[in-house]
């Protein structure tokens, strides 16, 4: 036995993360360009480095925002489970960003540390563009994160905390300036190795949390499922429970045993009571298949 429940209707879910994403990324390309822009006029390669890393936000934004496109399509016949892993692929997709940045920030801060690019003198509008990109990033980070939450969307978190690793890394830039200021230079392109360190663990992050879901890794403790399965009264016990998808866009089979001698129409009805019940304690299920048989013979 299947059925499907849509917690939120799938065409308002997808359309308020695509709301969500093209509100981040306008705030995206404007952080990238104050601290390219200043980067290059300063020569400060902390704060290129910086900028890049913004630059590549603003990029996996783009991507989520094909991908969720692509997610929001309605189940066809080469794929009746739905285009639900789009969103997860574009969500992976952010760490092919990341590493090409990783590599960028790497050869800048290589150069300056061996002389190959002259330091330059750091001024004070370095720090207030710093300072106010800071603020604009964390006012995203809170946003996107409240947003992923009530949606249930991966692409959201995943960004979120790739925005909250632009965050960490701006910090240091910060602080790096400021020794720089006071006379210690080479604070800055030692920063951009920091913020290298940042980004790579920000890729690793997403990469681990999108894995799972393309890897079918169990969604939902086998142990709640079975609790909420025995509370049907008439269900003698259930077994082979698997659940696969993300967090908020759950596939769940499961066997659940019957008393022998009761009627198939009777353990049609009870095994609608259990899914009904399994839908109500987790409305995140999208669609559950129920095996009926009878116990067996050792129990």
């Amino acid at each position: 036995m299947s059925s499907s429940h849509q917690p939120l209707a799938i065409s308002h879910r997808y359309a308020d993360v695509s709301r969500v994403l093209v509100r981040v990324l306008v705030l995206n390309l404007a952080v990238a360009a104050a601290k390219i822009a200043f980067g290059y006029a300063s020569g400060a390669i902390s704060i290129l480095s910086d900028g890049f890393h913004s630059l590549t936000d603003a990029a996996s934004n783009v991507a989520g925002l094909v991908g969720v496109r692509a997610a929001r399509q309605p189940p066809d016949q080469d794929h009746p489970y739905g285009h639900r892993k789009y969103e997860t692929v574009a969500a992976a997709a952010v760490t092919v960003f990341l590493l090409l940045l990783v590599i960028e920030v790497l050869r800048n801060a290589f150069n300056h540390l061996t002389g190959r690019s002259l330091p330059h003198e750091i001024s004070i509008a370095s720090f207030v563009v710093m300072l106010v990109t800071v603020a604009v990033n964390l006012g995203v980070v809170a946003y996107e994160s409240r947003e992923a939450e009530r949606l249930g969307s991966e692409v959201l978190m995943a960004d979120a905390m790739q925005t909250r690793g632009d965050v960490w890394s701006s910090l240091t830039v910060i602080g790096a300036l400021v020794g720089a200021r006071l006379g210690v230079p080479i604070l800055d392109p030692l920063a951009a190795l920091v913020v290298a360190g940042f980004i790579a663990y920000a890729g690793y992050q997403v990469a681990r949390a999108t894995t799972g879901i393309l890897s079918d890794r169990i969604v939902i403790s086998d142990a709640d499922l079975e609790r909420v399965v025995m509370s049907v009264t008439g269900v003698l016990g259930c077994e082979k429970i698997r659940t696969r998808g993300s967090t908020d866009h759950v596939f769940l089979d499961l066997h659940v045993w019957m008393p022998p001698d009761m009627r198939l129409t009777e353990a049609h009805a009870l095994s609608h009571v259990v899914k009904d019940r399994l839908m109500a304690r987790y409305p995140q299920i999208a669609d559950a298949v129920i095996h009926i048989e009878p116990p067996p013979r050792s129990s």
